[in-house]
């Protein structure tokens, strides 16, 4: 019997007609496993996956596989976006034991949960020196029943060798000059000067590495780092994996150049990527990343904000291709033929230039992905424009991309910051709407009446999985941002219940290190912990960056205390290998920023045109980390206003850090000057 049916993940979901007999992960399907004595199949992947869907429609929709499947194992289906702790640690044993890792993740368990053979994807025939899945099934059946006890041996090594490893954690030691110089040093050297980012492929968005390079040029004045965080934001916005027509950002480029990405769109790179794009902006002025910025927020609200405010997890990289088969890239890539068929021949020629449509394909079958290569020739932009939004209204007609529409509390924090601080950057009240629906549905549907987050939710309905280290972060985060942004301190308060958790449940009091799942949270092999940051922040450097941000605005020793110990792990690992620590070097930034704590103070609690000139100045302020408060003088709506009198009769601005107080300012243009001053 297939038990996915009542799950609310659309990962799972897609499987609940699956001919296997899959099991949700939970204790009955491992009591299944001991009462029948059969090894466990955990197959994990998530919505947008593309090898996820091949591995299914071969093997888990054929039936006889799913025959041997329900004959000889216990089945158990996970979505790695909402169980992200389940993933962690068996992605772990699955690195430690092969040197790589990958989804579909497939891993064989003993009914103990104790992982003894890994892999990834198999395919329904030998291929590429790969064996078959069916295969496999067979060789870790016959090793369950004549070598059981070698299979437990091997099993309850790879616990004891993942019980071992320890985390390098300076906890008595924050990131200083030093560490912050040979990181970016270490970057220098990764960083691809021709096309910008850094390594070769497939190529990342690297936008945490991007916030540090900005930070630290916000605080230091080093050109070097505003030059590759320039650059790569350049070469990403014109390469294939920006979409062109419709904006917003896909998950990777398979190639060096930026020109074909792997199409899944997902919301927390679309809402790292805005907010980098937005701070580009901040610190250049540049148009381009103004364009980038808008257009990346307009597509979170167009095509990902769900029914009930928030937002959806991704877009699928495979679309119906017109004829009923499934296709990456489908919905995406135009041909000189198409581009004529439904410009005409003059405009369908100029589009193919503009866009770098070639008759040889950028992509496979001659197909191309828009991109904006550089080049000589002066295009009309009314044209450009016009052209742009004929071919939008063609594609509109495709079949879509399926949409995940499963809410994560974490990447809904993302969204939010972004949203609000873009909205607010560029006068665009509807964008600090959306982030507000964001977090009123969050508040509402995800946070119990202990403060306690529900990891996700889908059509307004929490899910059962408890929220872990990175929502309660990234969602303190958004929150913040917010409280900057509208003036309402409820969100410093919802921040600040979110982030007690943190110091409560998630922290160890000995040592300041943070794991990935509460204190009470269920039981795995080994309690998840990783400070690196991937695909999104680490839990961990999400919470020291959202610890120094309450701390700023709050006066909170704890806090300030919290975030300090978390981030000597970026004293260790910021030197060693700065690509994956980004935003634990940007939240260091702002610790030796201060940060910088901005009260504006109003003469009414609607801020008037002083008031408001004041608190667009300190939002644009590029000081790292720093934190605004505004508000009608006297009032208690945050902590940064209280004793902040108004100045002769007059708003103004009172800028503090490490426990220094500049002289308020009543001019906006002073107080953009001691913002921007290193």
């Amino acid at each position: 019997m297939n038990r996915l049916a009542h799950e609310t993940s659309p990962y799972l979901l897609q499987h609940a007609d699956n001919p296997v007999d899959w099991w949700p992960w939970s204790a009955e399907a491992f009591d299944e496993a001991r009462r029948t004595n059969r090894p466990v199949l955990l197959s994990v992947g998530y919505s947008s996956c593309h090898w996820c869907h091949v591995m299914a429609h071969e093997s888990f929709e054929d039936h006889a596989t799913a025959e041997y499947l329900n004959e000889h194992f216990v089945s158990v289906k996970v979505d790695r976006e909402e169980r992200p702790d389940v993933d962690a640690v068996y992605m772990e044993a699955v690195q430690a034991a092969t040197g790589q890792g990958g989804w579909p993740m497939t891993v064989f368990l003993t009914p103990d949960a104790e992982p003894f053979y890994f892999g990834t994807y198999f395919p329904p025939a030998p291929r590429h020196g790969m064996p078959s899945f069916r295969q496999v099934l067979e060789g870790v059946r016959q090793a369950w029943d004549t070598r059981r006890d070698e299979v437990g041996e091997v099993a309850g090594k790879i616990v004891r060798d993942l019980a071992q490893r320890e985390i390098s954690h300076q906890g008595d030691r924050v990131p200083g000059e030093e560490e912050l110089a040979r990181a970016l040093l270490g970057l220098t050297r990764e960083y691809d000067p021709q096309r910008g980012g850094f390594g070769g492929a497939p190529k990342f968005p690297p936008s945490m590495v991007l916030e540090f390079l900005l930070r630290h040029h916000a605080r230091t004045g080093a050109e070097g780092a505003l030059q590759m965080a320039r650059d790569t934001c350049e070469r990403m916005a014109r390469g294939g994996i920006y979409d062109q027509l419709g904006g917003g950002f896909a998950r990777y480029s398979v190639d060096r150049d930026w020109v074909v990405p792997h199409f899944e769109k997902m919301l927390y790179d679309n809402a790292l990527l805005c907010r980098v794009y937005a701070h580009l902006w901040r610190a250049t002025g540049a148009d381009l990343a103004r364009r980038v910025a808008l257009e990346t927020a307009d597509f979170l609200v167009r095509e990902l904000r769900t029914e009930q405010g928030g937002f959806a997890s991704a877009l699928d990289a495979d679309s119906d291709d017109g004829s009923g088969r499934h296709v990456e890239g489908a919905y995406y890539v135009w041909t000189p033929e198409r581009l004529r068929a439904v410009l005409g021949d003059a405009d369908g020629d100029l589009a193919a230039q503009y866009f770098g449509v070639t008759d040889e394909g950028t992509f496979e079958h001659g197909q191309s992905v828009l991109q904006l290569p550089q080049q000589d020739t002066l295009f009309d932009a009314g044209k450009i424009a016009a052209i742009r939004e004929r071919l939008l209204h063609e594609r509109r007609q495709r079949p879509a991309p399926g949409r995940d529409d499963k809410v994560v509390a974490a990447w809904n924090g993302l969204a939010i910051a972004a949203l609000a601080e873009t909205g607010a950057y560029f006068d665009r009240p509807d964008l600090v709407e959306a982030a507000l629906g964001a977090a009123d549905l969050l508040v509402r549907v995800h946070l119990d009446e202990h403060a306690r987050l529900a990891r996700t939710s889908k059509d307004g309905r929490a899910g059962a999985n408890a929220g872990v280290l990175e929502d309660y972060g990234d969602v303190a985060e958004g929150f913040l941002a917010l409280a900057s942004v509208t003036g309402e301190g409820v969100w410093l308060d919802f921040a600040g219940l979110l982030l007690d958790h943190v110091l409560t449940r998630f922290a160890d009091p000995d040592t300041g290190a943070l794991y990935d799942t509460a204190a009470d949270a269920e039981r795995l092999i080994r309690r998840p912990q990783d400070p690196t940051d991937n695909a999104t922040p680490s839990g961990w450097t999400a919470a020291a960056g959202a610890l120094l941000g309450y701390a700023a605005h709050t006066g909170s020793e704890p806090h300030r205390t919290a975030a300090e110990r978390a981030l000597g792990v970026v004293t260790t690992l910021g030197p060693r290998v700065p690509r994956f620590i980004g935003w634990g070097l940007a939240v260091a930034e702002a610790l030796r920023d201060g940060p910088r704590e901005i009260a504006v103070v109003a003469t009414g609690t609607t801020p008037d045109k002083s008031a408001t000139a004041l608190h667009r100045t300190a939002l644009l302020g590029t000081a790292p980390g720093a934190v605004v408060a505004v508000g009608a003088a006297g009032s208690d709506e945050f902590p940064l206003l209280a004793d902040r009198p108004l100045v002769g009769g007059q708003p103004a601005a009172y800028v503090c850090r490490n426990f220094t107080c500049e002289a308020p300012t009543t001019d906006p243009e002073r107080l953009r000057t001691a913002l921007n001053e290193h």
